[in-house]
C-alpha cells in the first residue's frame, strides 16, 4: 500500500516533464490524480501513461474560468482535494536591456498570478491535513543572467507559499516549496530548439557537482515525500532539487 492511498490529488502542468513524472509518482502512491495542461494531445498521452488513477482536464493556469473547470471536477468526485502540486509554470528569458512587456506579463502572468489562482481556488477543497507543494527554482537565489524576470517570478511564488503555510496552518494544510535546478526535460528542447539543446546541456552540468542534470523522477520523489505523512512536521519550507549547484 501507498503513503496516498485514497487521497485525490492535483498536477498543474502534469502532461509532461516534472509534472508527469510527479502525477505517475503520486498515482503509484494511490492517489487519484486530475492532470491539466494545455494541449490535448498531451495531455491524453500523459493520462494514458498513468492509466485508470488519472483524470485530465484541459486547461491553463493563467485562466480563471479553466482552474474553475478543474475543480468542478475535484469537487464532482466528492472527496476533497488532499494534494495539489502547483506545478505549471513557463520561462521566458531576455537580458534587462532587451526584456519586454510581453516577457514581464508572460513570467508573472503565468508564474505568479497563476500559482496563486490555483492555490487560491483550491483553499474551498483541500481537507483537513491536506499538503500543498509550490514548484520554485533555484534560480530564485542566484541572479543568473538573462533570468530577471523569471526569477524574480519564481521568488514571488516562493515568498507566496511562505505565507499560505501561515494561513493555512489552523486547518493543517502543510505548504512547502520545492527548487529544482537543472532537470533534463523536454523543456530545454522547447526554449533553445532541439540544435542548440546539446550543448547548453553539456554546458550546464559544468555547473552541477554531481556532474549531470537531473531526472524529473528525481524531482517527483521530493514531491510525494511533501505529499505524504513522512514530511508531516515541515511547515512553509524549501527544498533545493539541485545535485549541489547551490553549494558554491
Amino acid at each position: 500500500m501507498g503513503t496516498l492511498e485514497g487521497k485525490t490529488a492535483v498536477v498543474t502542468g502534469g502532461s509532461t516533464g516534472i509534472g508527469l513524472a510527479a502525477a505517475q509518482r503520486l498515482a503509484a502512491e494511490g492517489a487519484h490524480v486530475f492532470i491539466t495542461g494545455r494541449g490535448q494531445a498531451a495531455l491524453d498521452a500523459a493520462a494514458a501513461s498513468i492509466g485508470s488513477a488519472a483524470t485530465p482536464v484541459i486547461g491553463d493556469i493563467a485562466s480563471s474560468a479553466d482552474l474553475d473547470r478543474l475543480y468542478d471536477a475535484v469537487r464532482t468526485r466528492g472527496q476533497g482535494l488532499d494534494v495539489l502540486f502547483a506545478n505549471a509554470g513557463v520561462a521566458a528569458f531576455a537580458p534587462l536591456a532587451e526584456a519586454t512587456e510581453a516577457d514581464y506579463e508572460t513570467n508573472f502572468g503565468i508564474n505568479v498570478r497563476g500559482t496563486w489562482l490555483t492555490i487560491q481556488k483550491a483553499v474551498p477543497l483541500l481537507n483537513e491535513g491536506a499538503s500543498v507543494v509550490v514548484n520554485s527554482s533555484i534560480r530564485a537565489d542566484d541572479g543568473l543572467a538573462n533570468f530577471g524576470l523569471y526569477s524574480a517570478s519564481k521568488a514571488a511564488v516562493r515568498s507566496l507559499a511562505r505565507t499560505f503555510a501561515n494561513e493555512l496552518k489552523d486547518r493543517g494544510v502543510r505548504v512547502n516549496t520545492i527548487s529544482p535546478g537543472a532537470i533534463d526535460t523536454p523543456a530545454v528542447d522547447k526554449i533553445v530548439g532541439p540544435e542548440a539543446a546539446a550543448a547548453l546541456k553539456a554546458d550546464i552540468v559544468q555547473a552541477v557537482p554531481i556532474g549531470r542534470m537531473g531526472r524529473p523522477d528525481e524531482v517527483a520523489a521530493a514531491v510525494a515525500f511533501f505529499a505524504s505523512p513522512e514530511s508531516s512536521f515541515i511547515y512553509g519550507a524549501n527544498l533545493d532539487i539541485d545535485g549541489g549547484e547551490h553549494q558554491f
